[in-house]
């Protein structure tokens, strides 16, 4: 499965990006395929694995703010691998011609 999901922290004024990096890290260390933007960090595996990584990103920057706000967008499509990058190939494919 692929998730899309973003961190926003409340009550830590408007500086975010110090608490967003500690969601950011726990994302990065786990190991799963991931990448990160402006707007969402997207991430691939499995349901338990992706999962608990989304819940460790919300505790990590739960404990620099009073309040955590979670989107998340997930796509699930059984066997598939690697769709983070097949779906990016077949636009670009689509683009080019």
């Amino acid at each position: 499965m692929i998730i899309a999901f973003s961190i926003t922290p409340l009550g830590v004024g408007e500086g975010v990006a110090e608490p967003v990096a500690r969601a950011v890290k726990v994302v990065r260390d786990s190991g799963l395929p991931n990448r990160t933007d402006a707007m969402f960090t997207t991430i691939e595996g499995e349901w338990d694995e992706v999962m608990d990584v989304v819940k460790r990103a919300v505790d990590a920057v739960a404990e620099v703010a009073p309040r955590v706000s979670l989107v998340l967008k997930a796509d699930l499509r059984q066997g598939v691998t690697d769709g983070m990058t097949s779906k990016l190939e077949s636009l670009e494919r689509h683009l080019s011609e």
